[in-house]
């Protein structure tokens, strides 16, 4: 291959690799499926093919159905196994950030509706949402009609729209990060009391276990959430063991919202991220499956860190 076709797909790279993500929501599964869309340009009749963006997209977008109605991928959903990998703020992956509809695309609370979502709903919500492609360019990537892809657009929006815990728009950054700052003070401390305050009526939980166990830890009510908090955040020789040392905790944006990062040796063994409405915490998500990690820690070693809230835990 020559140079210059080299060069014409790394220019895409990045948005396509952000197209990818957001379907699958796996950083190593969207690599996988760019890195196939790349040998397939490697392979093609590049004289033939009049827009290379297009083609590209229409590649890429195909390939990750192909995975979401995979045997392996239905099977891990189903189970009930599944979290979405964690992105660090910066990170190229997350793709554009101009609206809020392209942040909220990309936010882990979406990313997990989207499952709810058939591959071509999921497919068809993100281009046009995150990408603002226009409905006729849609049904071309997708082979489906123009008034297809508006139909299944209007049914992706209606349904994760219905499904939103937080339903007033955007929340201010700093304010959000002063929610999480109080309430892991809370927990550290072990105020339940407090913790219970600064949760939504509605609130739920949700951990890997640490990748630990084969099905997803829930948990919802106010006071459940809080025990299940103070307990995870109360140090212990067997979870500094598990961790491989005394994680100094830090706080960072994570795929555009607050997250406690527990961090060893410069390597993040943990990630919890929060969303918050209206002053509270609405939701939980506990991360710390080491493969669900992988480039969230490649970021994580680029980046340089604000001092940690706990210098070690």
């Amino acid at each position: 291959m020559d140079s210059a076709a080299i060069e014409r797909f790394e220019a895409g790279r990045d948005r396509l690799a952000s197209l990818a993500y957001r379907l699958l929501g796996s950083a190593a599964d969207a690599e996988d499926a760019v890195q196939d869309a790349f040998l397939r340009w490697q392979a093609a009749d590049r004289e033939r093919i009049e827009v290379p963006e297009a083609w590209l997209t229409k590649v890429v977008t195909h390939l990750c159905l192909d995975r979401l109605r995979s045997a392996r991928a239905r099977h891990e959903r189903a189970a009930g196994a599944w979290l979405p990998e964690p992105l660090l703020e910066g990170d190229p992956m997350l793709g554009p950030a101009d609206t809020f509809e392209q942040r909220e695309s990309v936010s882990l609370a979406v990313l997990i509706l989207m499952e709810r979502l058939s591959p071509v709903e999921r497919a068809v919500y993100v281009l046009r949402e995150a990408f603002s492609y226009p409905h006729a360019e849609i049904a071309q990537i997708l082979d489906i009609t123009e008034s297809a892809s508006q139909q299944h657009v209007h049914r992706a929006r209606r349904r994760v729209t219905a499904e939103r815990r937080r339903g007033d728009g955007e929340v201010d950054s700093a304010s959000a990060r002063r929610v999480v700052e109080e309430f892991l003070a809370a927990a550290v401390s072990g105020r339940t009391e407090r913790l219970v305050e600064l949760l939504t009526d509605d609130v739920t939980a949700v951990s890997d276990g640490a990748g630990l166990g084969r099905r997803l830890l829930r948990y919802t009510t106010r006071e459940r959430v809080a025990s299940f908090v103070r307990a995870g955040f109360k140090p212990t020789p067997a979870k500094r063991r598990l961790a491989g040392g005394s994680p100094a905790i830090h706080i960072a944006l994570v795929n555009g919202s607050p997250a406690v990062l527990a961090v060893v040796a410069g390597r993040v063994v943990g990630a919890v991220a929060f969303e918050v409405g209206d002053g509270k915490v609405a939701s939980l998500r506990g991360i710390a499956a080491a493969d669900r990690l992988g480039r969230l820690n490649e970021a994580w070693r680029q980046h340089e860190p604000d001092a940690p809230v706990i210098g070690a835990w």
